[in-house]
């Protein structure tokens, strides 16, 4: 699977749930990138932006789409990645704040 492929069959999936990619296309593409090189890596697409143990069961929160998703998106209608957005944030209808780390510290190292 290559990233155009895996950029297709995730928008299948998460748009009717109502999530869009963001419309910073470059963007999306390099972490769909990261997301196989993930996959490669630990057998899982985890989240890019996070730092994983390679231990699926302890990085279970960060796969992508992570838990956080659901909450930074509906506050900041973005996700920490700024891969999953709100139509209102493509739209610039809401500001582009930053989001910030939901994931508790202990789970981190």
């Amino acid at each position: 699977m290559n990233a155009e492929q895996l950029h297709e069959m995730l928008k299948k999936v998460q748009e009717p749930k109502g999530y869009c990619f963001s419309d910073d296309t470059g963007r999306v593409m390099d972490l769909m990138q990261a997301l196989l090189a993930n996959k490669e890596r630990y057998g899982y697409m985890v989240c890019p932006c996070r730092l994983a143990s390679g231990n699926k069961e302890k990085d279970r929160d960060i796969i992508c789409p992570c838990v956080y998703r659901t909450d930074d998106v509906a506050e900041y209608g973005s996700c920490y990645c700024n891969l999953y957005v709100s139509g209102e944030w493509n739209e610039g209808r809401i500001p582009r704040d930053y989001v910030p780390e939901r994931r508790p510290v202990d789970k981190i190292f």
